[in-house]
C-alpha cells in the first residue's frame, strides 16, 4: 500500500465533466507536457539510464496501425521507467528513405515536365532538401496525436550534419579494414528506379506468367530447357546438368548449338542441378541470375548482358531495342517457328519479386557495386545473442535471427540515386581509389571523380542506437545512454534492421552490444486475421479511429493485442469497446470524487477496515505484482488484460458498488472507504496511464492534486495480503451472482424489488447484509411475506416471495416447451453417436460437433429442470 508521498494534494477539485470528451482533452495536455519537460533526458542525472531508440519512420511517411501499435508498446516501457525513477529516454528521428524519397520528388518534377537529369545531381538533391522541410516528417506531428513521451530535443535524421559523419566514419573504418570491397556481382535491379535495391525492397506474390520447354543442340546432341524468362537465352552461356544423370552424361564436356544465335556453348556438370525437376537440365544465363552466376563462376563460363538498365534487349538484331517483356513474346514465336518449342504452359502461376516502391518487376542483374564482407560481421552477432549479451524475445524467434545471421550472404550496399550518403571513394586518373574520412581532404587535381552512387538506406540505419547518442564524438549521451536497453520491433525487419545494427554496433562501439533485449512484436492484422492492404481494402488509418473513440481507446486496444511475436487483429468495435472501458474509469472516479474519496493522510489500518475495503487492497496489491511481472516479461496483452478486469469487474462493479450502502450511512466507515477508495484509485490509475495515458493523467490530477501522473512515482507491491478477506468477498460474489442469474432467468425487470428473507447465520456475510439488498434489489419481508422461492448459495439462504412479480403458469409452459426442445436435442445427438455405421463413416469434425450439440443439451436441460424446481408452487 502506498501513500502518495509523490505530492500531498491541498486541495483536489471534486469537478469533473459528466462526459469525457478526448478531443477537448488529449491536444492541449500533450502540449503540456512537452512544455513541462518530462520526456526531456538528462544525461547528467544520477538515476539509472533507460533507452529506447525509435525504429526511425520514412520521412515519406504517415502514421499507420502497425507504427500506432509498436509506438504505444514502447511509449508504456518507456512511460514505466520514468515513473520507476529511470533516466528514461526515448529518441524520436526519421530516415531520409533514399528511393522512396527519391521517387515522390520525381514524381512532383514529372508534374512539372521536367526530369532529375533536367535539375543535374546537385539543385535535384536541394530540391528534396525542400521537399523534405516541405512535406517531410508528417509522421512526428501524428506521433503527437498518439501521445508518444519522446525527447523531442533529441531528434534526428539520418541525413542530419552528425549522422552523416558517422556514416563517413563507419564506411572508412571498414574500407580500411578491408570489409567494404567492390566487385561484380549480380544484384536486385528496379529497371523503374534504375538502382540496386535491397532484399527487403523486393516484395513477391504470384503471378501469371508461361513456361516454355525448348529444345537446344541437334540430332543426338539435344537437351531440353524449361524456363519463365526466354528473353534471358540470348545470354546463356551454357546448359547444366546433374554430374550422376545417366541421361546426359555422354553430353558433359560438349558444346551445342544455342537457338536464334550463332553461338554453341557447353554442357557443364553441377552439383546445383536437380536431375528431378524438370528435364534435369537448366540453361545457364550467369549475368542475369544468381544462381546462374554462382554455376559460371564455378565453371569459369562468360556472363553475357543482353539488358540495359531499363531492361531492353541490347544484343541480337531482331531484338534488339525491344522490351524485356516484348523480346519475350517474340523470342518464343521465333523459337516456335523453328520447331523449337517442345512445350508451353499458360498461365503458370510462379513468384516474381517486384519492387516495393513502384511495383516494377525485379530483374536479376550483373553490376559492379559496392559490398560488406558480413562474414565476421555476422559471427559476432551470432555470438552476442547465443552468449546471453544479447536476449531475443520471445525466445523461439532467436531461430529465425541464428539462420540468418548464420548463412548471410555479403551485403550490396550501394545504390544508383542521387538523395542519401554519397559514397566517400573518389577515383583518380590513372585507376587510384581513395577512402575519405570526415576529416580528411578529398584528393584534387585534373581527373579525380568521386564515386556516383549513395548508401543503401539501411546502412545508414544500422547505426542508429549510437549515431543518434554523437558517435564517433565520445558524448554525455552515449556515455549515459549507450547501449540501449530495449530494440522494440517488428519479426518482419529481424533478418535486415536488426542484424545489420547488431553488426555495426559490435563494430564500432568495441563489442559492446547495440542493445541489451530485442522484443519481436507480430503485424497488424484486421479482425479476420487478414493482412492490411489496399488491394484487400482493408487498411484502417488510426487517425480515424482517434477521432472518433480517443487516442486512448487505439493504444489500449493495441496493446491489449500484443502477445509477443504474434500477429495482432484489430477491428472497430474493440476500438469502441476500449473507448467504453475509458469512459468506466472516467464515470467510476467521478463516482469517488463525488463520494469524498481521498488521497490525503496514511491509510487506515486493517483493523479500521471493512472486509470489502481488505479485499480490494489485498486484489490491488496481487495485481500491482502481477502487472510488473508481466511487464518485465513484455507479455503486454497479459498486463492489459489483467488491468483491464481489475479495474472493471474488482473495482468498479464490486468495490465501487458495496462501497455506496458504506457512504451512505456515514460514520467512520464511510471515513475509511473514502480513504481506501482514494488509494485503489490512485494506484489503478497509474498502473493504466503507460498504456492509457490522457485519460489517466486528467483523472488523477483531479483525484490527488499532484502536478502529472506523468511524473508521479510508480506503485509498488507493499505485500499486503488478506486472504480470509478475499474468501469472503468471493462467497458474497458467489451469492449475489447466483440470486441474479435466478432473477434473470425468472424474467424480473433489473430494478424490479421483491420481498426477501436473508438467513446468513454460519458465514461471514452478516457485515454484508445491507449492501446484499442493495445490489439484489430486495426489500425487507413483511408481514404477509410467503416464500415461493428458496436459493440455498455458499452456506446462505435467500428466500423470496415472488407472488404477484412473475406468472407462475406462463413460466412453467414456457420452461416445459425448452426442456421438451432440449430432450429432443439430446435423444437425436444420442441416436447419431450410439449408430455404429455413421461413426464409422461420418469425419472427426462431424461427430466432434455432434458430442458438443449432446453436451450443450444435458447443459440445458440441468438448467431448465433447477429453474423448475426454483418456481414457486402453484
Amino acid at each position: 500500500m502506498t501513500e502518495n508521498a509523490q505530492q500531498q494534494p491541498t486541495a483536489p477539485s471534486t469537478e469533473l465533466p459528466t462526459q469525457y470528451a478526448p478531443a477537448e482533452v488529449e491536444g492541449a495536455l500533450y502540449e503540456r507536457w512537452v512544455e513541462r519537460g518530462y520526456f526531456a533526458a538528462d544525461a547528467k542525472s544520477d538515476k539509472p539510464p533507460y533507452t529506447i531508440v525509435i525504429p526511425p519512420p520514412n520521412v515519406t511517411g504517415s502514421l499507420h496501425l502497425g507504427h500506432a501499435f509498436q509506438h504505444t508498446l514502447m511509449d508504456a516501457l518507456t512511460r514505466r521507467k520514468r515513473m520507476q525513477g529511470y533516466e528514461a529516454l526515448w529518441l524520436p528521428g526519421m530516415d531520409h528513405a533514399g528511393i522512396a524519397t527519391q521517387n515522390k520528388v520525381e514524381q512532383q518534377l514529372a508534374e512539372e515536365g521536367k526530369s532529375r537529369q533536367d535539375l543535374g545531381r546537385e539543385e535535384f538533391v536541394e530540391r528534396v532538401w525542400q521537399w523534405k522541410e516541405e512535406y517531410g516528417g508528417k509522421i512526428l506531428g501524428q506521433m503527437r496525436r498518439l501521445g508518444d513521451g519522446v525527447d523531442w530535443d533529441r531528434e534526428r535524421f539520418t541525413m542530419d550534419e552528425g549522422l552523416s559523419k558517422a556514416v563517413q566514419t563507419i564506411f572508412k573504418r571498414l574500407f580500411d579494414d578491408e570489409l567494404i570491397y567492390r566487385a561484380e556481382r549480380i544484384i536486385n535491379w528496379c529497371p523503374r528506379c534504375l538502382t540496386a535495391i535491397s532484399d527487403i525492397e523486393v516484395e513477391y506474390q504470384e503471378d501469371d506468367g508461361e513456361l516454355v520447354s525448348i529444345k537446344y543442340g541437334e540430332g543426338d546432341e539435344t537437351l531440353v530447357v524449361a524456363t519463365t524468362r526466354a528473353e534471358t537465352m540470348l545470354g546463356d552461356t551454357a546448359v547444366a546438368v546433374h554430374p550422376d544423370d545417366e541421361r546426359y552424361r555422354h553430353l558433359v564436356g560438349k558444346r551445342i548449338k544455342l537457338p536464334l544465335t550463332d553461338r554453341s556453348i557447353p554442357v557443364v556438370a553441377d552439383s546445383h542441378v536437380d536431375p528431378e525437376f524438370g528435364t534435369g537440365a537448366v540453361k545457364v544465363t550467369p549475368a542475369h541470375d544468381p544462381n546462374d552466376f554462382a554455376i559460371g563462376q564455378r565453371h569459369g563460363l562468360e556472363s553475357i548482358t543482353v539488358m540495359d538498365e531499363r531492361a531492353v534487349i541490347t544484343v541480337h538484331g531482331p531484338f534488339e531495342g525491344l522490351d524485356r517483356f516484348e523480346a519475350r513474346s517474340a523470342i518464343v514465336a521465333a523459337l516456335r517457328s523453328q520447331g523449337r518449342i517442345v512445350a508451353e504452359k499458360r498461365p503458370y502461376v510462379h513468384s516474381v519479386g517486384h519492387c516495393s516502391r513502384c511495383r516494377t518487376t525485379i530483374e536479376p542483374r550483373l553490376s559492379m557495386q559496392w559490398w560488406v564482407k558480413v562474414g565476421p560481421l555476422a559471427k559476432a552477432a551470432g555470438d552476442a545473442v547465443r552468449d546471453g549479451r544479447v536476449r531475443i524475445h520471445p525466445e523461439d524467434m532467436s531461430k529465425r535471427y541464428f539462420d540468418w545471421v548464420d548463412n548471410m550472404h555479403d551485403w550490396c550496399i550501394s545504390r544508383q540515386l542521387w538523395w542519401g550518403h554519397r559514397i566517400p571513394v573518389w577515383y583518380g586518373p590513372d585507376g587510384e581509389v581513395v577512402c575519405v574520412g570526415p576529416d580528411e581532404q578529398p584528393p584534387t587535381g585534373e581527373g579525380w571523380k568521386q564515386d556516383t552512387d549513395v548508401l543503401d538506406t539501411w546502412f545508414s540505419s544500422g547505426l542508429w542506437p549510437f549515431s543518434t547518442l554523437g558517435w564517433p564524438e565520445q558524448t554525455a549521451d552515449l556515455r549515459k545512454f549507450y547501449p540501449t536497453d530495449v530494440l522494440l520491433t517488428g519479426h518482419d525487419i529481424i533478418f535486415f534492421w536488426v542484424a545489420r545494427m547488431m553488426m555495426f554496433g559490435l563494430y564500432a562501439m568495441d563489442g559492446e552490444v547495440p542493445f541489451k533485449t530485442i522484443a519481436l512484436t507480430g503485424l497488424v492484422r484486421d479482425e479476420r486475421g487478414k493482412k492490411m492492404s489496399k488491394s484487400f481494402g482493408n487498411v484502417v488509418d488510426p487517425l480515424d479511429w482517434m477521432d472518433k473513440y480517443g487516442s486512448d481507446a487505439v493504444r489500449f486496444t493495441l496493446a491489449r493485442g500484443a502477445n509477443p511475436g504474434t500477429d495482432v487483429p484489430i477491428g472497430e468495435d474493440w476500438v469502441q469497446a476500449s473507448r467504453n472501458f475509458a469512459n468506466k474509469i472516467w464515470n467510476a472516479t467521478r463516482f469517488a470524487l463525488m463520494n469524498g474519496a481521498t488521497v490525503d493522510g496514511p491509510l487506515p489500518s486493517p483493523e479500521q477496515m471493512s472486509a470489502t475495503d481488505r479485499w480490494i487492497l489485498s486484489r490491488l496489491n496481487k495485481t500491482v505484482a502481477q502487472v510488473d511481472a508481466f511487464y518485465e516479461d513484455f507479455q503486454f496483452a497479459k498486463l492489459s488484460d489483467a488491468l483491464f478486469h481489475f479495474a472493471w469487474d474488482e473495482v468498479f462493479d464490486w468495490y465501487v458498488e458495496l462501497s455506496k450502502t458504506t457512504f451512505q450511512a456515514g460514520g467512520e466507515g464511510a471515513k475509511v472507504s473514502q480513504r481506501v477508495l482514494g488509494e485503489v484509485l490512485d494506484v489503478t490509475l497509474k498502473l493504466l496511464h503507460p498504456v492509457v495515458p490522457f485519460v489517466t493523467d486528467t483523472l488523477w490530477t483531479t483525484l490527488t492534486g499532484g502536478e502529472s501522473v506523468v511524473v508521479a512515482e510508480w506503485p509498488g507491491d507493499s505485500g499486503f495480503r488478506d486472504d480470509a478477506a478475499e474468501r469472503e468477498i468471493e462467497t458474497l460474489q458467489s451469492v449475489i451472482t447466483e440470486v441474479r442469474r435466478f432473477r434473470a432467468d425468472q424474467g424480473l425487470q433489473p430494478g424490479q424489488r421483491v420481498p426477501a428473507r436473508l438467513t446468513l447465520d454460519g458465514t461471514d456475510l452478516a457485515p454484508h447484509e445491507a449492501a446484499i439488498r442493495q445490489l439484489l434489489r430486495l426489500q425487507p419481508e413483511g408481514e404477509d411475506f410467503a416464500a415461493t422461492a428458496t436459493l440455498p448459495v455458499a452456506g446462505a439462504t435467500v428466500a423470496l416471495d415472488l407472488s404477484g412479480t412473475i406468472d407462475v403458469a406462463a413460466e412453467r409452459k414456457r420452461l416445459a416447451k425448452d426442456l421438451a426442445a432440449a430432450e429432443k436435442e439430446k435423444a437425436q445427438a444420442n441416436a447419431k453417436l450410439g449408430n455404429e455405421a455413421f461413426l464409422a463413416k461420418a469425419p472427426d469434425n462431424v461427430v466432434d460437433k455432434i458430442r458438443g450439440r449432446l453436451a450443450k443439451a444435458e447443459e440445458d436441460i440441468k438448467r431448465i429442470q433447477q429453474q423448475l424446481e426454483r418456481l414457486p408452487q402453484q
